[in-house]
């Protein structure tokens, strides 16, 4: 994926309207939920950007990926959650509200670890000569411009004009979708001699990446005792990941410009519908019956309340 109208162009204005409607769906009070529930926003966080960035690293460098795909892991591995997640915790029953809230925040915050965890990506797979770096101010200034602004622009108009945003919220959702969509099979449609070799070279590992991170949180969320329905937001939240932001971070001639670190986030984006489906359905299947869900939810809740 050279320099082109799809990495110049597409690519930015795929990511601003999925961060527009994200951000039509988002109030003041999604922010203000961390201190409503703040064990469940803070257990979601760290799993988020700190424990997923950790999982990356280490399968970066147990697999046998070239040094541009490793990055292209970490890449992956320091976005946040993106908007998919959300829609995927409301099929699965999952806490709407904490998914929301951790989408938000993480959003916010990985402006700012992006740059860090992946020039440390950098340093430990490519060249410590490789020209290759992303610059922090730049950096968080762009990121922002694409991802964030975005997101306050549509929480204004959600604010100001509820009605518009509604009818917007569902248009939009169609619109992001293609863009997305759109960059991917432009993507592929560049690289179509290569698909093949990248699905052996990266499939197996994004695959894996995804799994461990949605158990990693489910996992975590289940042994602090947040309950079945926020263990399946925290599991969705981490193993869903903001494949567009990681392809514009890869990709974009102004970043890191790199088509073979943008590979791993391509793959995942589609990787992630099927395995995010498998999830949704098994955590469907197996939920446990109202009476024992609420019983095990209530310690957590009132632990909330006592933090």
């Amino acid at each position: 994926m050279q320099s082109s109208f799809l990495s110049a162009v597409l690519l930015p204005l795929a990511l601003v309207i999925i961060m527009f409607g994200m951000g039509l769906t988002l109030t003041v009070q999604d922010f203000r939920r961390v201190w409503i529930a703040p064990k469940a926003v803070a257990i979601g966080l760290i799993a988020q950007l700190v424990m997923l960035p950790l999982l990356g690293f280490a399968i970066a460098s147990l697999t046998p990926l070239s040094p541009e795909l490793a990055v292209g892991v970490i890449i992956l591995a320091a976005c946040p959650g993106g908007p998919t997640s959300n829609l995927f915790t409301f099929l699965a029953a999952g806490d709407v509200a904490l998914s929301i809230t951790l989408t938000a925040i993480s959003s916010l915050i990985t402006v700012f670890s992006i740059p860090w965890v992946v020039n440390l990506g950098l340093q430990a797979f490519l060249d410590q000569t490789s020209t290759f770096q992303l610059p922090f101010g730049p950096t968080v200034v762009q990121i922002a411009v694409v991802a964030i602004i975005p997101v306050v622009l549509g929480m204004l108009v959600r604010h100001y004009a509820p009605q518009l945003a509604q009818r917007t919220d569902r248009s939009l959702r169609w619109i992001s979708t293609a863009f997305l969509a759109a960059v991917i099979v432009g993507f592929f449609a560049q690289e179509r001699q290569n698909i093949l070799a990248f699905f052996q070279s990266v499939g197996g590992v994004v695959l894996l990446l995804n799994l461990l991170a949605m158990a990693l949180g489910v996992g975590l969320a289940s042994l602090t005792r947040l309950g079945y329905a926020r263990a399946t937001t925290i599991g969705l939240e981490v193993g869903i990941q903001n494949g567009t932001l990681a392809i514009a971070i890869a990709a974009s001639p102004t970043l890191l410009n790199n088509p073979a670190m943008a590979i791993p986030a391509a793959i995942y984006s589609l990787v992630m519908f099927m395995t995010g489906g498998i999830f949704v359905w098994l955590r469907q299947r197996y939920q446990p019956t109202r009476a024992v869900q609420t019983a095990a939810e209530v310690p957590a809740a009132v632990g909330s309340h006592l933090e």
